[in-house]
């Protein structure tokens, strides 16, 4: 069986400073708010909606797990709520790859098609700002 990447859009992120919660059960916790989100495509645009984004990352060992929630309000106004998860190499420094698997919940008929993609992404960061490319998995 073949895997098929088809572009979905681009989405750059800026963070506000981190909150370090410390360690826990599942590592060290670290609380990124989401400033901004701009989503770029021919088949998905908008902003950030609202201010309740956020990636709750977990850091154990070199191992850092995302957990990002975020309200995207398209060009065309629908609202689309968008998780992922993700890992990435912290002891890689800043630059390192960024790895994620988006999923999306709408009720907007026009963007419904959303709902039954699995999405997968690849983002680098660049001091407060993380770029990722984002793909339907087909």
């Amino acid at each position: 069986m073949d895997l098929e990447l088809i572009p979905l859009c681009r989405v750059q992120a800026t963070l506000a400073s981190p909150l370090v919660v410390g360690p826990g059960p599942a590592g060290l916790r670290v609380i990124f708010d989401i400033q901004s989100v701009t989503v770029t495509g021919e088949r998905l645009s908008g902003v950030m909606k609202g201010t309740s984004g956020a990636d709750w990352l977990s850091i154990s060992g070199e191992v850092g797990t995302l957990d990002v929630r975020a309200t995207i309000e398209t060009h065309d106004g629908a609202l689309i709520f968008v998780q992922y998860r993700g890992r990435t190499n912290v002891s890689g420094g800043p630059g390192s790859p960024v790895y994620v698997a988006p999923t999306f919940e709408t009720g907007d008929p026009r963007y419904a098609w959303l709902n039954s993609i699995q999405a997968a992404g690849v983002g680098s960061t660049e001091g407060n700002v993380i770029t990722y490319d984002w793909f339907e998995l087909r």
